[in-house]
């Protein structure tokens, strides 16, 4: 074999890995917490074909901009943030939780304009 040729091969069989691994870390959501968040968005949104669509697209572009353990987090934080008491003051006034809903605010918006307001047009 030419090796000119080998290396053209291995340099494809890399790009094609990096895709694949990017790939793997939009889809690191496990399927239970996919269908728990269209769950709560079709709830909010209504109980609809276009709500199944446009919540499905949410989660996935979610995925795409945050990784599951961050997503984790911030569900977290804000989940504590709910309730009554100390332990929930921590969770509303320390600058490090802050950060971490923030990112989990800032794909939410990316997933706003990708999936609801495309549509609008």
């Amino acid at each position: 074999m030419n090796r000119a040729w080998v290396e053209g091969a291995l340099a494809a069989c890399a790009l094609l890995a990096g895709v694949f691994a990017a790939r793997a870390d939009d889809n690191d959501y496990p399927t239970e917490a996919r269908a728990d968040y269209i769950f709560g968005c079709m709830a909010a949104n209504g109980q609809t074909r276009d709500a199944l669509q446009k919540c499905s697209c949410s989660i996935d572009a979610i995925a795409a901009v945050l990784p599951y353990e961050k997503y984790v987090q911030a569900s977290t934080i804000l989940s504590m943030r709910q309730g009554i008491g100390q332990r929930a003051n921590e969770f509303r006034s320390t600058k490090i939780f802050d950060d971490k809903v923030a990112e989990l605010r800032r794909a939410q918006a990316e997933a706003e304009i990708r999936c609801y307001r495309a549509s609008v047009n």
